[in-house]
């Protein structure tokens, strides 16, 4: 079982930068892909980042396209938290952000994943 707590979320101008923080419960956080995803109210649930574990302490990380460069996604296996860097951030980035986590997932299928968190507000002004 694991338990996700997202924080960091925030209002920001066009071309700042925040600093989501996914904080996990469970023993072997190491061992699961961590992803993120964000949602605007009624659209479908988007794909941003991920992080796929591929045995011992190698992950490769995936991107969507429209954040290549300017997201970077991370994890610290010590203190069980995983993070997504937003740089260079645009209005149309605005949504509520939601790390997942889960084993033998596809990166953008969110139902691969078994354990989200609540969700952290991010609001980019123009």
């Amino acid at each position: 079982q694991v338990q996700l707590v997202e924080s960091g979320g925030g209002l920001v101008q066009a071309g700042g930068s925040l600093r989501l923080s996914c904080a996990a419960s469970g023993r072997t956080f190491s061992s699961y892909d961590i992803a993120w995803f964000r949602q605007v109210p009624g659209k479908e649930r988007e794909f941003v980042a991920r992080l796929n574990w591929s045995g011992g302490i190698t992950y490769y990380a995936y991107y969507l396209d429209s954040v290549k460069g300017r997201f970077t996604i991370s994890r610290d296996n010590a203190k069980n938290t995983a993070y997504l860097q937003m740089n260079s951030l645009k209005p149309e980035d605005t949504a509520v952000y939601s790390c997942a986590a889960g084993r033998n997932t596809v990166a953008t299928d969110y139902k691969t994943y078994n354990y989200w968190g609540q969700g952290t507000q991010v609001t980019v002004s123009s």
